[in-house]
């Protein structure tokens, strides 16, 4: 069962094509229409939203253009934290045996910001990816 909509209606549509059209010849070049019509929508989609980066990468407003940077160093610094700061201040806490109840120290669930920063980290990847093979538009 298809989750996403446009999946849906093409399983439907392709559904509809089996029953209405016998010519198995007649069938799937049909489907074929189908698919190319599902793609160019999509291209269209894709299209739209890089006009929208652009827009908002070209922007003079720091809330306009900064927002994407700003979540960056926010998940950044987080991440630098928990993994990072927080152990290594804890570490020479207990090496140096002063008197601090470690669980007084700020606990960040980093769980809930990791798919945030995941997905950024993999979009710059795919960046990088289309720069090194030249791929990429050349910005």
């Amino acid at each position: 069962m298809a989750i996403d909509p446009i999946t849906a209606i093409l399983n439907v549509g392709n559904t509809l094509i089996d029953r209405l059209i016998p010519d198995k010849t007649a069938a799937a070049a049909a489907k074929t229409q189908l698919v190319q019509m599902q793609l160019a929508g999509e291209l269209d989609q894709m299209k739209g939203q890089i006009n929208v980066d652009q827009a908002e990468a070209s922007s003079q407003s720091i809330f306009v253009a900064g927002w994407r940077p700003f979540v960056g160093w926010a998940c950044g610094a987080a991440f630098c934290y928990v993994y990072i700061l927080q152990p290594m201040v804890q570490f020479a806490l207990v090496a140096f045996k002063v008197n601090f109840d470690l669980s007084k120290m700020p606990a960040l669930d980093i769980a809930d910001m990791m798919p945030v920063l995941l997905g950024m980290l993999g979009l710059g990847a795919m960046r990088s990816y289309d720069k090194a093979n030249g791929t990429g538009n050349g910005h």
